[in-house]
């Protein structure tokens, strides 16, 4: 038996997921959320602050200034989490927090301009993070796999449903987070 030369040689492909695996589509987005999430992780390190962060300074950057429990509701965060959160963007010059002139136990919240500015630092490295991760679809695809998403989402998770019109399959105001 003579044996070849590619017999010998160590495979270097990745191995395959079993077939049933790839055919369920909750199994495909599970793996695809990870991926997401650690590619965005990576590159929100370079910023010093978190995705977490990003959507507390998008919150306050859609309205007014917030109470402290109306962001952490707005976000499904915990309380004691968000107070966390806000004394490291605190921290950095981003948010100011105040006590309310009109309930004293309540700290309303505000971006600060340093904020205001990291704020649309953080939504352009989203839409490349996006980007990045969905350039293999076409324009269309990524506006009918948003749509879906979309659908499933605001059946899952209500608080997903957007208050704002879609424009071509995508939201209006583009904070991709």
């Amino acid at each position: 038996m003579t044996v070849t030369g590619s017999e010998t040689q160590p495979s270097t492909s990745v191995p395959r997921l079993p077939e049933e695996l790839v055919a369920s589509a909750t199994f495909l987005l599970k793996r695809l959320g990870y991926v997401a999430k650690e590619r965005a992780m990576e590159a929100y390190e370079q910023t010093g602050l978190h995705p977490y962060h990003h959507a507390v300074l998008i919150a306050l950057g859609e309205g007014s200034p917030g109470t402290q429990g109306a962001i952490a509701d707005a976000l499904g965060y915990d309380r004691g989490q968000l107070v966390g959160l806000l004394d490291e963007l605190e921290e950095r010059g981003l948010v100011e927090r105040r006590r309310d002139p009109k309930d004293r136990r309540r700290h309303l919240v505000r971006l600060t301009p340093e904020g205001k500015r990291m704020l649309r630092r953080l939504r352009a490295l989203a839409r490349q993070i996006e980007d990045e991760f969905l350039a293999p679809l076409s324009e269309q695809e990524r506006g009918n796999l948003h749509a879906l998403l979309l659908r499933l989402a605001e059946e899952h998770e209500p608080r997903c449903a957007l208050s704002v019109p879609q424009v071509g399959g995508a939201p209006a105001a583009s904070g991709r987070l």
